[in-house]
């Protein structure tokens, strides 16, 4: 795994002098505390004064997910106009992985495969692309363990603050499934300001109905930086689940947009929310560098709480970006098998047990943060339900070899696998093979010249679909 030792800190916003934070419902006060952590250099000569003091044996856990955000969406992945320091600032202090992928092109079967630690296509609700409105068959059963009833079980203090988008109630809900603590939405979209979706208004906390008129954006991290902020005497999970980037496409302030969106949800118009006659590139930036300002004020809650040490930050996206996701140099976006509809940031940081200013280059997809945040927490699967997803815990903590495994996604139309460089993709335009170490735009395919790799890749996929729920027909 390659290293870069960059210097460097984050501004401080004044915007969080006092943090909401609920324990169930309330919501408690908690003063910011100034300053913050020493740079990339200062945390590497911290490592290297101590490198056995070891990991926590229960870290906290931090996984903070953003939506429709492409692989070069932040200018630490190369994005020409966005600036987001305190995401870049968290690769600087931790592992920034340049081949992670979303284990499904869309919303819902990601967030199947990130709770429960399994392909998408093993639950009914996760061949759903995506879930996009209420039925008793399309969700996570509450009886199938997940990253949170398996952390709970294990004593944790378990809470999510966002997007669910696995189910809708009366049958599914986070409570259900083994988070004590919820506030968000259930469904894919909500307006930033009146969180009206295309099932009316879609804001709960726990699974009773709430209300909130400020932008989603602040709301969802001041309620992450209240319960940090909570004294803890046991640790703790929390799934922190922007909304941001996905449509509608409104930037802090834009309350016009928003009322405009919404009057047009309720009149009856269907696609509103799409916002197809909307949004441009500089109210894309602001959207995600109010999400980059967001996970900083996260972050700052943990160093002024002294959690950061021990605390696991994860930080991905549930799918490739769409209509004004900087993608280069992939090809393709949301929805579709293509690169840039699958990879996706992924930054790491863990300052007890990990060395900062790390770049891997190995593949990593959604599953396997679960199989890796559990092994962390010394947290074991039962055998009914055996994990997709494989533990990085050893090679980002010891150095060993990276697990040795094919990438698998699949669309109800499109298939692909990737095996070391060599990936295996079939889209309606036909099958074809790519050698993404030379070639990730994914342009020459290389099908003709090695028919073999060709055979023994397509191979593979199909051995896998085969332990896999069949699509229901088309309606």
């Amino acid at each position: 795994m390659g290293e870069r030792r960059d210097a460097g800190g984050a501004g401080l916003s004044r915007r969080e002098l006092a943090a909401a934070g609920a324990v169930a419902a309330g919501v408690a006060a908690g003063a910011a505390l100034p300053g913050g952590t020493a740079s990339a250099e200062a945390a590497e000569r911290e490592f290297r004064a101590d490198p056995g003091r070891g990991r926590p044996a229960r870290p906290n856990i931090l996984v903070v997910i953003g939506d429709d955000l492409g692989w070069a969406d932040l200018s630490s992945y190369g994005s020409p106009h966005i600036r987001t320091p305190h995401l870049d600032r968290l690769a600087r202090e931790g592992v920034r992985f340049t081949q992670g992928y979303s284990a499904a092109a869309v919303c819902s079967p990601t967030r199947f495969a990130l709770y429960t630690g399994r392909y998408p296509g093993r639950l009914r609700g996760g061949l759903e692309e995506p879930i996009a409105r209420p039925h008793e068959l399309v969700g996570i059963p509450p009886e199938h363990p997940t990253l949170g009833s398996l952390l709970k079980g294990a004593g944790y203090a378990t809470a999510m603050f966002g997007k669910w988008h696995c189910g809708f109630l009366p049958w599914y809900s986070p409570v259900k499934s083994g988070w004590d603590v919820f506030f968000g939405n259930l469904s894919g979209a909500v307006d930033y300001y009146s969180k009206v979706s295309g099932t009316g208004v879609d804001l709960y906390e726990g699974e009773v109905p709430a209300e909130s008129l400020d932008y989603y954006t602040d709301t969802l991290a001041d309620r992450a930086a209240g319960f940090i902020r909570q004294g803890h005497d046991r640790p703790w999970l929390l799934n922190l689940n922007f909304t941001a980037a996905h449509w509608p496409w409104e930037a802090p302030g834009d309350r016009e947009v928003s009322a405009q969106i919404t009057a047009r949800i309720k009149a009856g118009d269907s696609r509103a929310l799409w916002h197809d006659d909307g949004g441009s590139l500089d109210t894309y930036r602001k959207m995600v560098e109010s999400l980059d300002g967001a996970v900083g004020r996260v972050l700052r809650a943990l160093r002024a709480t002294g959690q950061d040490r021990d605390t696991i930050v994860l930080f991905s996206s549930d799918n490739g970006g769409e209509r004004f996701s900087y993608q280069w140099p992939l090809s393709g976006g949301k929805g579709g098998l293509n690169e840039g509809g699958i990879r996706v940031p992924n930054i790491l940081r863990w300052p007890a047990a990990i060395r900062p200013g790390q770049v891997s280059h190995v593949p990593v997809i959604t599953h396997d943060w679960t199989a890796t945040l559990l092994d962390a927490a010394g947290v074991r699967p039962g055998a009914g339900h055996p994990l997709d997803g494989h533990s990085l815990v050893p090679y980002l903590r010891q150095g060993a070899r990276p697990p040795r495994r094919d990438l698998f996604w699949r669309t109800r139309d499109e298939r692909a696998l990737r095996r070391g460089d060599w990936k295996y993709l079939r889209t309606a335009k036909g099958e074809t093979l790519h050698n993404l170490a030379e070639d990730p735009r994914e342009q020459a395919d290389l099908a003709r010249r090695q028919p073999s790799v060709l055979a023994d890749l397509r191979a593979s996929w199909e051995k896998i679909d085969a332990g896999l729920l069949p699509y229901p027909a088309r309606a």
